[in-house]
């Protein structure tokens, strides 16, 4: 996997999953794009062009180069399309249950010496692996929202990773204009483990009233420095994605400081998850 002709399929056209097809297709790597559906993946594709379009509108990029961008993508309707394929991120939903059965069915799919990714934010790359007959293929590719301005990607060993594997991917990654730093299989990694309980307490201070939304993430930004307050970021990243990240942690850990705030419970039982939705802590034109 060290040559730059590579077949790269991402499994998710979501958010995450749009991103990462959107850079490694401006690598110049072919990309097959799956998901649950035609029209899920139809909707990842456009969400790719709008954004190629916007770069060029903004003298980015050429108009040449958003042509070639989008001749390396392809869709695919199923996981059999991405038999062989070098290499496949996983970008789907942040469930652990889903992801493990994906891993299983691209398992006995996907070429031997594919290597297997998964986008995961803080599930463990070694129970991932474990669901498949390749552990020693097996790697965590954790890419920042969004995927295509922010520039790091965690790289994820698990217990059998190969060394092999961590510096094709490691390549890989500085191949689509990437920092990779390596980091240890622990529950939420490091960004997370670091990012994700700031935002819970933040969600905290808001539930006991400590002050606004608006406020809070006036104090982070002015305060801290951060180019965005915890509850903006919150909604970028999807409370949903939030809530089931705390709960890794949570459940990983069994320590009570990482117990999810009821807020962030109850607003992701009533739909409201952010930019996704067009409402979470913010309101969203969608």
């Amino acid at each position: 996997m060290t040559e730059n002709n590579l077949t790269i399929g991402v499994v998710g056209a979501g958010q995450m999953g749009s991103g990462i097809a959107q850079v490694c297709a401006m690598a110049g790597m072919t990309v097959l794009l799956n998901d649950v559906s035609e029209q899920a993946v139809a909707r990842g594709i456009d969400t790719i062009a709008g954004q190629l379009d916007r770069l060029v509108t903004k003298d980015k990029l050429s108009a040449s180069a958003r042509d070639e961008a989008l001749r390396h993508l392809k869709p695919a309707a199923s996981l059999e399309q991405l038999a062989q394929c070098d290499c496949v991120i996983e970008a789907a939903t942040e469930n652990e249950t889903l992801k493990l059965d994906i891993f299983r069915r691209l398992d006995a799919i996907v070429q031997p010496n594919a290597v297997l990714a998964s986008n995961t934010s803080s599930i463990s790359i070694t129970r991932i692996a474990a669901a498949t007959q390749r552990p020693d293929k097996v790697i965590g590719m954790h890419f920042m929202n969004p995927v295509p301005v922010m520039p790091l990607i965690e790289v994820i060993r698990g217990l059998h990773t190969s060394d092999a594997v961590c510096q094709a991917v490691t390549l890989l990654a500085k191949q689509i204009g990437k920092v990779p730093v390596e980091v240890k299989d622990g529950f939420g990694f490091v960004a997370n483990r670091l990012l994700i309980p700031m935002i819970n307490e933040a969600i905290f201070c808001l539930y006991e009233g400590l002050a606004s939304a608006e406020d809070i993430d006036t104090v982070m930004k002015l305060g801290a420095n951060h180019p965005i307050g915890p509850l903006a970021l919150a909604d970028l990243i999807g409370l949903d994605t939030c809530l089931a990240i705390m709960a890794v942690l949570h459940e990983g850990f069994d320590d009570s400081k990482y117990r999810p705030c009821p807020l962030l419970k109850q607003m992701v039982d009533a739909g409201l998850l952010g930019r996704k939705t067009g409402q979470g802590f913010f309101r969203y034109n969608t």
